[in-house]
């Protein structure tokens, strides 16, 4: 049996084994699934994931000293417009190094930015392609600013300076209007953006009455750091919020997804401030000048009636004389057919009443004979039965102490009796 090698032994036969037979760099594709960098070096963990089942199918790990990140990085983050972070696809170009002590790595020698702008891009377009296909992609173009967008919901780092720069200029504006901002802190860089802004999005839509639009603003920052803005799902939440969203999270040549599907991009938080301001001012501005158009309006129809009730005013007296003459003429006519009428009238009734008069007459006549002649017969009878007349034929009447004398048996003896003549009267007591 030959004599075993030790690790270092073996460790160093590989080294030069590889230095030999891979001596070059080559240049890989793949995706970060970790990155970190400690005192300058930059360590990748890389993978490579089966297309259908989206699973690891191969890693490596990576290395990229500090002399050469020191020269890469720059250029990678100011072209790619991103950090190195999990989830990028990126081209290396790398050769492999087996050190006796620590092991296999390869060493990055330099990263190709388009591939990543271009894996980046594609990606941007999948989604953007997405939010067309689902119809959401104008949903915030298709909303209306409230006329007085005074309250203000802002979702923003607490800290940064952005956020109270644009309160500031909110507040000092040089035309004294009102706002009212309240903010909702969300994480504006690294992983979490997308996840810290739609959290204080649900909270915004919980008071959603309470608010005129939301403004996201991010205030500064690495053009590397606008990654998280361009993910499906805040882009989605975005698109189908209620209440229109202003954005000023990047620099003017930099457009997130976000901005895209917002109802208003904006370079900055302070021009996020200055459209809000503009749009009010718009509105005011609108509204004085229609006060002013109302004044004009009532003063130029004030005149046009002044000028009627001065016409009216001179011509009153005339129109009154054509009107006193008129009804005065009306009035002679209906009086005079009103005295006609009387007259006729008065002559109809005095016919009638000739007429029952003619007719009323005899009856009153041949009544008033009858009566006469009744009243006659009636004097004749009471003549005849006149006490008077009995006694100048001869006749007496006797009186008793209980009136008229009629029957002899009645008187008593010794009652006095008067007896009437024609000529006096005799008093006789009775034996």
């Amino acid at each position: 049996m030959n004599k075993p090698l030790s690790l270092l032994e073996l460790n160093s036969l590989v080294s030069e084994l590889i230095e030999t037979v891979m001596s070059r760099s080559y240049w890989v594709s793949a995706e970060v699934s970790e990155a970190r960098e400690n005192r300058g070096h930059l360590y990748l963990e890389l993978i490579q994931k089966d297309d259908r089942a989206n699973t690891p199918v191969a890693r490596a790990s990576a290395k990229c000293w500090r002399s050469s990140w020191s020269l890469i990085a720059p250029y990678f983050e100011r072209t790619a417009g991103v950090k190195i972070r999990a989830g990028l696809h990126l081209l290396l170009q790398v050769h492999p190094q087996f050190h006796p002590q620590y092991g296999f790595s390869w060493i990055i020698d330099d990263i190709n930015p388009e591939y990543t702008m271009g894996d980046m891009m594609r990606k941007r377009q999948e989604i953007i392609r997405q939010l067309k296909t689902e119809g959401v992609f104008d949903l915030q173009k298709e909303l209306t600013l409230p006329i007085f967008s005074q309250r203000i919901a802002v979702i923003s780092s607490s800290t940064a300076a952005g956020y109270g720069d644009f309160c500031n200029q909110l507040k000092k504006n040089e035309y004294a209007l009102d706002f009212h901002t309240e903010l909702f802190a969300a994480i504006m860089q690294g992983e979490g953006v997308g996840k810290s802004i739609i959290s204080a999005l649900n909270s915004i839509n919980d008071r959603c009455d309470e608010f005129d639009c939301v403004v996201i603003i991010r205030g500064g920052g690495a053009t590397a750091d606008l990654s998280g803005f361009d993910t499906l799902d805040l882009a989605e939440n975005v698109a189908n919020f209620p209440l229109p969203i202003i954005t000023g999270i990047g620099h003017e040549r930099d457009e997130s997804i976000l901005d895209m599907i917002s109802y208003k991009r904006v370079k900055t938080p302070t021009a996020a401030a200055t459209f809000l301001i503009d749009h009010l001012l718009r509105v005011l501005t609108f509204m004085e000048n229609a006060r002013d158009d109302i004044r004009k309006l009532v003063q130029i129809r004030l005149q046009q009636e002044e000028i009627k009730l001065q016409r009216l005013s001179t011509n009153i007296p005339v129109l009154f004389s054509m009107v006193k003459t008129r009804y005065e003429m009306t009035l002679e006519a209906i009086l005079r057919k009103l005295l006609q009428d009387m007259s006729k009238a008065l002559s109809d009734e005095t016919m009638i009443l000739e007429k029952a008069t003619a007719r009323l007459l005899p009856a009153i006549e041949r009544k008033r004979l009858q009566q006469v002649h009744h009243l006659e017969l009636l004097t004749q009878r009471a003549n005849a039965m006149n006490p008077n007349r009995m006694l100048r034929l001869g006749y007496s009447i006797t009186y008793g102490k209980n009136g008229l004398l009629r029957d002899a048996s009645s008187v008593l003896p010794g009652e006095e009796l008067t007896t009437i003549l024609e000529n006096g009267k005799i008093v006789s007591v009775v034996k």
